[in-house]
């Protein structure tokens, strides 16, 4: 007995899926791919001359930082160079200044008492000058002659004085400065300076008796024999 028949099974899914209304009108505005086509030789030239631009600027760009850096170190060094400079200067002159005011006070000591010297001197000439023997007389040659002695002894005072305060005076132009010491604080040898022949004659001479006694013991004993 046949069996009954079954609409269901001669029906295709995959079909009316695909004519169903709203299916369709996917299908119909869905876009279309298009393939990318290869840049013309012109397209590429752009391409070519925009990246040289780029390039190019690029380069300026870099040639105007490396400027601003070597100026920058240019800056740099000569801001080290003034803080070194205002260092060791402010040293010098700080060390200079403090020796010239020492220097300055030393001078202005010595020439005040060089002013006060000077002037004890010409006192002490005027009262030598002013001793004359011609005013005497019989009566005060006594009195005048030890007052004249008493002046000139005050004057050789004075003379003496200024004579150890100034050099100068005794015709000394500068002060003898001691002779150097050895630099080990050895004892200079006496032989140090002798040459080669003195030292020959020095030895020679030093050593002749001692040659004639041995000389004479020798003889001795040749004899002996």
């Amino acid at each position: 007995m046949a069996s009954e028949y079954d609409p269901a099974e001669f029906v295709d899914n995959d079909f009316r899926a695909t004519r169903q209304p709203g299916t369709m009108a996917a299908t119909a505005h869905a876009p279309v791919t298009e393939v990318s086509r290869a840049p013309s030789r012109e397209e590429v030239e752009a391409r070519v001359t925009d990246m040289q631009s780029k390039l190019g600027e690029l380069r300026r760009v870099q040639q105007e930082l490396e400027r601003e850096r070597t100026d920058l170190e240019e800056t740099r060094r000569r801001q080290v160079e003034f803080a070194k400079g205002r260092q060791e200067m402010e040293q010098n002159l700080t060390r200079g200044v403090g020796l010239l005011e020492e220097a300055e006070f030393a001078a202005r000591r010595d020439a005040e008492q060089m002013a006060k010297a000077l002037a004890d001197l010409r006192d002490a000439l005027m009262k030598v000058q002013a001793a004359r023997e011609e005013s005497w007389t019989k009566e005060n040659l006594n009195i005048e002659l030890t007052r004249a002695l008493t002046t000139v002894e005050n004057a050789r005072m004075e003379w003496n004085s200024a004579r150890l305060k100034f050099p100068l005076l005794s015709g000394d132009s500068a002060r003898p400065e001691a002779a150097p010491a050895p630099a080990d604080g050895a004892p200079v040898s006496p032989f140090a300076e002798r040459t080669y022949p003195e030292l020959f004659k020095m030895g020679l001479a030093l050593t002749w008796p001692l040659a004639s006694v041995g000389l004479g013991i020798l003889v001795v004993l040749l004899l002996k024999r």
